[in-house]
């Protein structure tokens, strides 16, 4: 599992996406447009989704999410434009709708049929610094690709491996789950039926239990407060940094977001007011470090943006707790879903933002929202329902 999900995001292309972007002619606007498409695409997909992998085989989704993640990159490569882009996009939105909430809820389910439930917040970021570590060695290895062979080395190489990483998939179990779940398929009417049952099931929860509503808004605003890593490459190139050196200032934020993912277990146990905590202290990083500049600078957002990050995965091990487990997927995606809205109005703000100040100066800005999570977080944040928190 962790494999899996490490591999997933070893795409030498994050780090230099951006800047393929703007080489080929596009705006910070216009590139954020891009990024409010991803974010629109990913949420209409959400919530029917997770209704989806509540009622279908998991690892049948997954599968497809896999094979549209490749899709979608290369379409950038082969056609670099506006339009090429957009088609890539919204490739990458649905396969991140159909592994968002799938694989948490697999993962989640596996440990319960193994009575370890309690291991998931660990578990979880494990998966999580697996993945940041990869993204890590992925932006790195950006530069000497790009020297070599510029963007097209880079861009097929990652295609390539996403071919790899959607191979993975068939290494996964299927965890026993709800009744109404079913890895075989039925006929048509039934399994129409079992997933209106399934969906009508996952948003009853998350809208009627008081506890799982905070819980999903938590994790959703946590997630969408993360969005901004999609400008840290401009960031870079704002402040002076080439094309090949930009890669290497990402790479200290991603340093940071492995570090926070890798402690995940040892904090699974913080409480609200320890959590405001953590999410105001990683805004007042960021607002340091986009002033400061460089890389000290970005050393300072590399440690909020790991904070923040250890306290996103706390408060999705805390969603997952509350749960009834009927609809775990579906319950999941509808946290996404509102993430991915919060995400675009994320994206919005950057873009309408920037047509005024500097990039690093709307940065330095996001830690007021932040700060005001942080308030919220105290309540927010369900208590832990287990007293075996083990980082093993």
């Amino acid at each position: 599992m962790v494999a899996y999900a490490a591999t997933r995001e070893l795409v030498p292309l994050y780090g230099l996406y951006a800047l393929l972007f703007e080489d080929h002619g596009l705006g910070t606007g216009e590139i954020s447009s891009l990024f409010v498409l991803w974010s629109v695409v990913a949420f209409v997909a959400e919530v029917p989704s997770g209704a989806w992998a509540d009622t279908v085989s998991r690892r049948g989704l997954l599968l497809l999410s896999a094979v549209l993640f490749t899709a979608g990159f290369a379409l950038w490569l082969l056609f670099p434009g506006y339009w090429g882009f957009a088609a890539g996009f919204v490739a990458w939105g649905i396969s991140e709708s159909l592994k968002s909430g799938t694989f948490e809820a697999l993962v989640y389910d596996e440990l319960s049929a193994r009575g370890a439930a309690h291991r998931y917040p660990a578990v979880l970021g494990y998966a999580n610094a697996g993945e940041t570590l990869c993204v890590l060695v992925a932006t790195l290895s950006a530069a000497p690709l790009f020297a070599v062979g510029g963007y097209a080395t880079v861009g097929w190489l990652s295609v390539a491996i996403t071919v790899g990483n959607g191979l993975l998939v068939l290494t996964l179990p299927a965890a026993p789950r709800h009744a109404s779940a079913d890895e075989t398929g039925a006929v048509p009417g039934a399994f129409v039926t079992r997933y209106l049952a399934v969906l009508h099931a996952g948003t009853s929860e998350a809208r009627r239990s008081a506890v799982v509503r905070r819980a999903v808004l938590l994790a959703a605003l946590l997630s969408a407060c993360l969005a901004f890593e999609e400008y840290f490459a401009l960031l870079a190139r704002e402040g002076g940094s080439s094309t090949s050196a930009a890669p290497v200032l990402v790479a200290i934020t991603v340093a940071g977001q492995v570090l926070g993912a890798a402690t995940a277990g040892r904090t699974a146990a913080m409480t609200g007011r320890a959590m405001g905590a953590v999410i105001a202290a990683g805004g007042v990083l960021l607002a340091a470090g986009a002033a400061l500049g460089g890389a000290a600078g970005f050393v300072a957002i590399g440690i909020g943006y790991g904070a923040l990050h250890n306290a996103m995965i706390v408060a999705e091990a805390r969603m997952q707790d509350a749960m009834s487990g009927t609809a775990r997927a579906t319950v999941t995606s509808v946290s996404g879903l509102v993430g991915e809205v919060a995400s675009v109005a994320v994206y919005a703000g950057f873009a309408l933002g920037t047509v005024w100040l500097p990039l690093a100066a709307v940065l330095a800005a996001w830690a007021v929202p932040l700060l005001g999570l942080a308030v919220a977080a105290v309540r927010w944040l369900p208590p832990s329902q287990s007293p075996l928190n083990s980082p093993d």
